[in-house]
């Protein structure tokens, strides 16, 4: 049994049992209507209707009693609609994100901050921690959002929006000889270098460990870390040249530290943002997205709350320009 079936009965019903004046109300084709009646007559195995040659020609006490809980259904369908849109509405509630120490230290406070003036009543949750953490923050429903970058196949579950795009950046003390090239830096140039780096970036099928075999070259990955602030620390104590997301490239660290662009040495990166196919996203919820990710059209933000696939989301995003993330005075250079 379909709502559909009970509309359409109840359509006939209402329109004098006219079959074809319930079909144009419906905006649809009397044979259409006339086979979902027969289906739902079937499926119940009763009689609704006395019939008259082609015609109603009334209803059959067992009829009437389907007709009026067929009632009764459709006006919790709207209720259930009602309340759906209300809750959409409402503005209170609790936020949860899980993200990496890059993004919550270097992108989200700006959105946050922008986010609370809105709406004061919601409640925020940030957590952090890496992919692998991510991932198993969201298996365990614990957050509404995850946000991080590549790493699709521990998100499987999820309907990642991207949202920007990001390079490297190489990090070393003020007056070190890379910060003096008068040329574009190189891989090579790195490689003759002891190297300080993120703790996924050399592990497993590294898109930076990658790089540098393309080009017969084995790196000096002297130490590694999860956060940024720890890679630049270490940096700054002499024990190697920095590896960083340019986001984290902090106008703050200019006092001793040098930042050298390392575009093009290695594959750019996309930062998505995710949520489970079973969430209902309510309006809080998509203002957060587009405070994120602002080249999302409200539009398309629409269009994400019935979609079910990421093949959907993919072709929706499709011809999306996402911006290029840089840090410190290049925030947001352009979109590629």
């Amino acid at each position: 049994m379909k709502l559909q079936q009970l509309k359409y009965l109840l359509a006939i019903v209402d329109n004098g049992l006219n079959i074809t004046a319930a079909a144009e109300k419906l905006y649809t084709s009397q044979p259409g209507v006339s086979k979902q009646l027969k289906l739902l007559e079937e499926e119940l195995g009763l009689q609704l209707f006395v019939r008259k040659g082609k015609s109603l020609g009334g209803i059959t006490a067992a009829g009437q009693q389907v007709i009026d809980r067929a009632r009764l259904i459709l006006q919790e369908v709207d209720n259930i609609r009602s309340l759906a849109s209300d809750y959409y509405r409402e503005e209170e509630g609790v936020l949860s994100i899980a993200t990496t120490h890059t993004q919550a230290r270097y992108v989200l406070p700006d959105v946050i901050r922008e986010f609370r003036d809105r709406y004061p009543q919601v409640s925020l949750n940030l957590h952090q921690g890496t992919s692998e953490q991510i991932a198993d923050m969201v298996t365990a429903n614990e957050v509404d959002f995850a946000i991080a970058t590549g790493s699709h196949e521990l998100f499987s579950d999820l309907l990642l929006i991207p949202s920007y795009h990001w390079d490297r950046k190489i990090i070393v003390p003020k007056g070190h000889e890379l910060a003096a090239l008068d040329r574009k830096l190189t891989l090579k140039d790195l490689a003759a270098h002891p190297l300080v780096t993120y703790v996924f970036s050399f592990g497993g099928q590294s898109s930076l460990k990658r790089a540098f075999a393309d080009q017969g070259l084995e790196p000096d990955v002297v130490f590694t870390a999860r956060d940024a602030d720890v890679i630049k620390t270490y940096v700054r104590m002499g024990l190697g040249v920095g590896i960083i997301a340019s986001m984290a490239d902090d106008c703050n660290d200019q006092r001793d530290l040098a930042a050298v662009d390392a575009e093009g040495l290695f594959p750019r990166s996309t930062t998505w943002i995710g949520f489970r196919r079973d969430i209902v996203l309510r309006r809080f919820m998509m203002d957060f997205v587009q405070l994120f990710a602002p080249h999302i059209s409200k539009d398309q933000l629409e269009q994400t709350r019935h979609v079910r696939s990421q093949a959907d989301i993919d072709k929706l995003f499709r011809n999306a320009k996402l911006p290029l993330r840089g840090g410190c005075t290049d925030d947001i250079i352009e979109a590629a």
